[in-house]
């Protein structure tokens, strides 16, 4: 019996030379509507869809596969004796080759401009019906949904009957295919009603690339990128020169690229760990990577190097000169290219939207043992600025607390960030309380801590914080106020003459 292949794909990749690899193999070619004028027109020989259904496509081709004498040659067991007598019994001829790729419904719903009902008319039923059987029966069947498996597919052919193996991984694809489509599907329709939290979570992501190991080198690790993103988005970004990623180096450029779209002014970031160790801004790139750079000398040793302007020739010499990971910037001038690129490892990315300000994502997930947590993403900065001191704020120092706020809304809790000028002078990151967080930004900053300005990413449940900045001649404090003390810190501030502001939202990051 001529062995049959049915073909029915909306991207028409490769197409055309598959069809006839398969003729040439001895195969009929069954296919639909488009599929069928496609291969017509390029003179392949094609059996249309209806002549092995009789019965006419019809309801706008909602209706044309989605037949006994479809699903019954594609689900019949080869070696089940009953099977194959019921198909000679219904004149059923077997289907051996399942070609489809599904009607491009995140394309469509990825417009703009799309409507609802545009959005349903690309909804496929009787595609993943038909690749969902022919992986179901994957020892008889090859089915194939993605274009890039058509040779490897005939080459298989050419050799006889495909190895297990294959078909089965063939057969995997389509499962993987068909729980993203429809994962994209309801994730339609759930926005389509405006559920933020569904009863059910489905998440889909894209391979981006394997990675070397994980935080440590005994752990496995690879990297995934969301099905719809932006332009200002990490998985977006280019790489021109240097090693492979690391998991380390993506969640470090991860943290150094959410802070610096806080800045519309030219800033430079510096992350280490993935917390910032520098971060400066300037009247041009160069004044902020010097900033930046003076913020901390010590803990820019091996660490990413973010900027949100061309990276320049004056940049790139500094940099060259000392061990750095990663320079990620919207562009680099040639020269500072020929500068960077002597040095064999140092990784050099591109982001043109790295100064997009639109919030890369609506949530943020956290794995955890047996489950997962959602939130929305932080995308705020204040509920609203009150001087709850006597002492008033200066425009230079309300300038300088912004900056300290945008910061510190970045760094592990708990969390204190001292600026002065257009630099950070010291970072307290991640400790398990606010005086401990504090003594080590003061330690960084030394004499830089008079006049310096201070930010907390919670309130002060006592007023030991106060008493200490004031010691080292911190000048005012931002912090989100709520304590049911909050009157303690308020006095030991008016004593000293520091000026406080509340913000009203605090910005815990764990």
């Amino acid at each position: 019996m001529k062995k049959r292949a049915l073909l029915s794909v909306s991207d028409k990749t490769g197409l055309v030379a598959f069809a006839q690899g398969l003729a040439a193999l001895g195969y009929e070619i069954v296919s639909t509507g488009g599929t069928a004028k496609a291969l017509t027109s390029a003179g392949v020989t094609v059996t249309p869809i209806d002549d092995v259904t009789g019965f006419p496509e019809c309801l706008d081709g909602r209706l044309k596969t989605l037949h006994p004498n479809i699903h019954g040659g594609i689900l019949a067991m080869r070696g089940n004796t009953q099977h194959m007598a019921q198909l000679a019994e219904l004149n059923i001829a077997p289907i051996d080759v399942v070609a489809i790729n599904l009607y491009p419904f995140k394309q469509t719903v990825a417009k703009p401009d799309v409507t609802l009902e545009e959005a349903i008319e690309n909804i496929d039923i009787g595609g993943p019906t038909m690749i969902r059987a022919a992986a179901k029966n994957w020892q008889d069947v090859c089915v194939v949904v993605d274009p890039s498996d058509y040779q490897p597919l005939l080459d298989e052919l050419k050799k006889g009957k495909p190895s297990r193996d294959f078909n089965f991984t063939l057969a995997r694809k389509v499962f993987e295919h068909t729980a993203q489509y429809d994962a994209l599907v309801a994730e339609y329709f759930v926005a389509q009603q405006g559920i933020e939290y569904p009863e059910t979570l489905t998440l889909t992501f894209e391979k981006q690339q394997s990675l070397r190991y994980g935080e440590n080198p005994h752990q496995t690790a690879c990297y995934y990128r969301e099905v719809k993103t932006t332009d200002g988005d990490l998985v977006n970004a280019q790489q021109l020169h240097g090693k492979e990623l690391s998991f380390c180096n993506i969640n470090d450029l991860n943290g150094a690229l959410a802070l610096i779209k806080e800045f519309a002014e030219p800033c430079c970031v510096a992350v280490k760990h993935a917390t910032p160790c520098g971060v400066g801004i300037g009247e041009n790139i160069d004044e902020a990577w010097h900033n930046a750079y003076e913020a901390d000398k010590v803990s820019i040793f091996g660490g990413v190097i973010a900027l949100n302007r061309e990276c320049t020739a004056t940049v790139a010499q500094a940099i060259a000169g000392m061990f750095i990971e990663i320079v990620i910037a919207p562009s680099f001038t040639a020269e500072a290219l020929a500068l960077l690129t002597k040095k064999q490892n140092i990784r050099i990315m591109t982001l043109p939207g790295i100064t997009d300000h639109v919030p890369t994502t609506a949530h943020e997930f956290k794995k955890v043992a047996g489950g997962l947590l959602v939130q929305s993403a932080d995308t705020q900065l204040y509920e609203g600025i009150k001087r709850v001191s006597e002492a008033l704020v200066s425009p230079e120092q309300q300038a300088q607390l912004d900056f300290a706020w945008k910061v510190v809304k970045h760094v592990k809790s708990n969390a204190i960030v001292l600026v002065n000028g257009k630099r950070t002078v010291g970072i307290g990151p991640g400790q398990c309380n606010r005086i401990t967080a504090l003594e080590l930004a003061i330690q960084y900053a030394g004499d830089a801590c008079q006049g310096a300005v201070m930010a907390s990413d919670a309130y002060f449940p006592m007023p030991d914080c106060v008493e200490a900045a004031a010691r080292v001649g911190i000048a005012a404090i931002m912090q989100p106020g709520g304590s049911i003390r909050d009157q303690d810190s308020i006095d030991a501030a008016d004593k000293h003459g520091i000026a406080m502001l509340f913000t009203g939202m605090r910005h815990f990051k764990h």
